[in-house]
């Protein structure tokens, strides 16, 4: 009985690709042939990426982040013996410098919150561009996250449901409300005007230069306030910022 199921590939070799910069080294973990066989073809074609293996669920998927240690694991969420989600989370938490890329037919707000707080840091569905993909990929190797156009605006969503209920009731754990898919920390710290405006925007979807633009700082700066912000609140991830319960209190 063959242990190892998933495919295991050989690196390419792309002349002049590893001279300039690192190859972004890529795992691919879907359940359909024709979808990793399609990802496989484009991803194959960029200089500066390598897809180093194919998972076809979620165990594999884990095993996979295991054996080759990838840059980004391209995940999909519906598949069989262990779900996207619960994948993503063993492959966060055991291999904090592996990027997940949710790329899924799911955009139900359940399975989104669930897969940022499990450690997503991208999440697109599968009617994406391919530019669209691709640039994501580089993003997160630049360090950022991104969010397709559709679940940017479920994020926003609940970012302001979510802060009109804290106010309007303050006390956590409410009788007859559900819980909010996340918490914030007991122990976050205020944020200042300037940073709970800069939390609004990574709500909104933006990205580090389109925050810079808006708010007439440079984008170096603008890292320096996500990585304060980060730090007071005890977030884990740039999208789980997004995903904040509750608006932070500002410092006067």
């Amino acid at each position: 009985m063959a242990r190892w199921a998933f495919t295991i590939l050989a690196p390419s070799i792309n002349a002049g690709s590893r001279v300039d910069s690192p190859v972004i080294r890529i795992v691919i973990a879907e359940d359909q042939a024709s979808v990793r066989r399609g990802a496989m073809m484009l991803l194959s074609m960029e200089p500066d990426m390598e897809v180093v293996g194919q998972a076809r669920n979620g165990v594999e998927a884990v095993e996979l982040a295991q054996l080759l240690n990838p840059d980004i694991v391209l995940m999909d969420l519906h598949m069989p013996l262990k779900g996207g989600v619960a994948a993503t989370r063993e492959i966060t938490k055991a291999h904090p410098n592996t990027q997940i890329l949710v790329l899924t037919t799911l955009d139900d707000d359940e399975t989104v919150f669930q897969a940022v707080r499990a450690g997503a840091q991208a999440y697109l569905l599968k009617d994406v561009s391919e530019e669209e993909l691709l640039e994501t990929i580089r993003a997160l190797r630049r360090g950022e996250s991104r969010l397709t156009p559709q679940i940017a605006r479920k994020v926003m969503d609940q970012f302001r449901q979510l802060a009109i209920a804290t106010t309007d009731c303050p006390a956590s754990g409410s009788a007859g409300n559900s819980a909010p898919p996340l918490l914030a920390h007991p122990h976050a710290e205020p944020l200042s005007e300037k940073e709970a405006r800069l939390l609004e925007h990574i709500a909104e979807g933006m990205t580090n230069r389109q925050i810079a633009t808006a708010m007439s700082l440079a984008e170096g700066t603008i890292k320096n306030y996500i990585s304060r912000i980060m730090e007071k609140l005890h977030a884990n991830t740039r999208t789980e910022l997004a995903m904040m319960s509750r608006r932070q209190p500002r410092a006067e």
